[in-house]
């Protein structure tokens, strides 16, 4: 296992040899930066930026002074640039004299080897720890953990292990660590192990299994993850739901927890709710570019007048975009006073079409959405406009338009989606899963629907579709205020609080 190379690193434990070689009083520790590379049809490296308020929230975080965030490098161009790069800083390289724009922040990007992560992402990040939290092991077909899962382990260990020791060596004394979601659970631990001084959050984006399904791993790596987790002095989840099934992963494994704290051996460990949220300026000026405009206008156009039921996923089965299709085809079966009168308009961005069952899940998505229009279209019309494509303007312009927003998740951890289209949106109803996060908040405001019940989707988007203007307009009051009330940068700086005030 190939992890950076070697630095001088103090003896455990010393915070004053740290000191001597230490900076930054606040990191951020993630799979993902701020950055991807790659190179271009003439060969040139170029770099792209991560979207979403949350990675606008960790560069300003990181670009204040004393600060620094760690993330690793996933392609064979971002090992390029790291190993390139002075102690892995990325923010420090010239790119065509221009540089690379991390937005002010400092950024550290680990060379990470291509089999250990191909263990620790794609095997156990994902294809693991990512299913289990979203409930999506069939009990009928439990997975198998053989010496390939194993050696994958072993792989996810030695690339936490990387980041640990990162930490270590760039953390002034004190300082805070804000390690992020499944990817780095044993990261807390082990930062803790090296340097006792410092200050540790974990947060969790997605879901958090349930202790039956979290009891289907192994009883060695079970307890691995929890104990790793346990090594922060405050441990986030997006919701009360998600810090529950925590809190009885830990207990099943012989921890304490009191409703607001996990007891392990003589530590407490508080557990933490910050519903992660939309800073609606940044978003409402992205969406005034006369790019979204362009895709509005044609959106419209394609629309031909109808009323728009809005959709922006990734095709991935935890999204549950294609009940959300047959929702859509039994409320025209039912109601057929809908018929020509309104369209589903789905942009759905391609996920892992590298894995077979990702692709088998978007042909599926595809040929049911052909199918409903053969069935229920006309000559004149379609009933489903699928779009399988990356454009982030036409999500935007997709939120405005849409009238009705349906969000049908089999899980999802929070889903910023529902909060963003009631920040971009007038009046706009919104059908949710009761299975994402977000329903938490924006349940009060929006349709609730189980993921699972078509029937059920289908008379909501009915009653969206039959809402007077006044409820809908009440509604939509209530969804903005929620979607707002804790943007990410106070999302971060929550994190931080909490181990002040600890």
């Amino acid at each position: 296992m190939c992890h950076s190379p070697a630095r001088d690193f103090p003896a455990a434990n010393d915070v004053a040899s740290f000191a001597a070689v230490a900076a930054a009083a606040v990191l951020i520790a993630s799979n993902r930066g701020p950055l991807s590379f790659h190179r271009d049809d003439a060969g040139a490296v170029t770099a792209s930026r991560g979207g979403g308020g949350l990675v606008s929230a960790m560069t300003e975080a990181a670009a204040r002074d004393g600060s620094l965030w760690l993330c690793a490098s996933l392609s064979d161009t971002d090992r390029e640039v790291a190993a390139a790069a002075p102690g892995g800083r990325i923010d420090t390289v010239s790119a065509d004299s221009a540089g690379y724009d991390t937005g002010g922040a400092a950024v550290e990007m680990l060379v990470v080897d291509p089999t250990t992560l191909a263990g620790a992402y794609g095997s156990i990040s994902n294809e693991t720890l990512w299913r289990l939290n979203h409930g999506l092991v069939d009990l009928g077909s439990p997975p198998s953990y053989d010496e390939t899962w194993r050696r994958d382990w072993a792989a996810y260990v030695g690339y936490n292990e990387q980041f640990a020791a990162a930490i270590a060596a760039a953390a002034a004394p004190g300082a805070k660590v804000l390690v992020q979601d499944y990817h780095l659970t044993l990261a807390p631990a082990m930062v803790r192990d090296l340097r006792p001084d410092l200050r540790i959050a974990h947060f969790t984006h997605t879901p958090w299994a349930t202790p039956e399904t979290f009891a289907l791993l192994p009883a060695d790596v079970a307890a691995a993850i929890v104990t790793g987790m346990l090594g922060a002095d405050s441990i986030g989840f997006h919701s009360p739901r998600w810090a529950a099934g925590f809190a009885g992963c830990a207990t099943a494994l012989g921890a304490s927890y009191d409703g607001a704290a996990v007891g392990f051996g003589n530590r407490r460990v508080p557990l933490r709710v910050h519903p992660l949220g939309v800073d609606p300026a940044p978003l409402l000026a992205r969406a005034s570019q006369p790019d979204v405009a362009e895709r509005e206008a044609a959106i419209a156009v394609a629309a031909g007048g109808a009323r728009i039921i809005g959709r922006v996923d990734r095709t991935e089965p935890a999204k549950n975009l294609h009940r959300g299709l047959l929702a859509v085809a039994e409320l025209l079966r039912r109601h057929p006073e809908h018929r020509g009168r309104i369209v589903h308009l789905v942009l759905a961005y391609p996920s892992r079409q590298d894995v077979a069952e990702y692709r088998d899940y978007t042909e599926l998505c595809v040929q049911t959405a052909s199918e409903i229009n053969r069935e229920l279209g006309s000559d004149e019309w379609e009933p489903i406009r699928l779009d399988v494509r990356d454009d982030y303007p036409r999500s935007l312009a997709t939120m405005r338009r849409a009238e009705v927003m349906l969000i049908n998740p089999v899980r999802d951890g929070m889903n910023l989606v529902a909060k963003e289209s009631a920040i971009l949106s007038t009046d706009q109803v919104l059908v949710l899963s009761t299975e994402a996060g977000a329903a938490d908040e924006l349940g009060v405001a929006a349709l609730l629907v189980d993921p699972f019940d078509v029937a059920a989707t289908a008379d909501a988007l009915h009653a969206a579709l039959s809402m007077s203007l006044a409820e809908r307009s009440a509604r939509h009051r209530e969804l903005v205020s929620i979607a707002a009330a804790l943007p990410p940068q106070a999302w971060l700086q929550q994190q931080l609080d909490a181990l002040t005030t600890d």
